[in-house]
């Protein structure tokens, strides 16, 4: 099943907390579909660790980090759940 939508759309929502990438929502996706994702993935991780933050701005800094522990963790998601399929991204 194609991605419905903008892969880096839901990139963003993934860092933003609005969709969660689990095995159950990933099972649809061809191969090709999650390497996209992947790639989509990563762009807005560098995107989000190249935003600077003032030290003295708490709640950004931790904003900053749970959109990349969110994004991270969809990456290892997408890795975990092909290689349990044997899909090579």
């Amino acid at each position: 099943m194609p991605i419905a939508g903008s892969p880096k759309k839901i990139a963003y929502d993934v860092a933003q907390g609005f969709q969660q990438l689990t095995p159950a929502t990933l099972r649809p996706y061809t191969p090709e579909d999650l390497k996209v994702l992947i790639f989509n993935l990563n762009i807005v991780l560098r995107e989000v660790r190249g935003t600077q933050v003032p030290l003295e701005d708490l709640e950004g800094l931790k904003d900053k980090n749970v959109k990349i522990r969110r994004l991270n963790q969809a990456v290892t998601t997408i890795q975990s759940f092909a290689a349990l399929k044997g899909i090579k991204v």
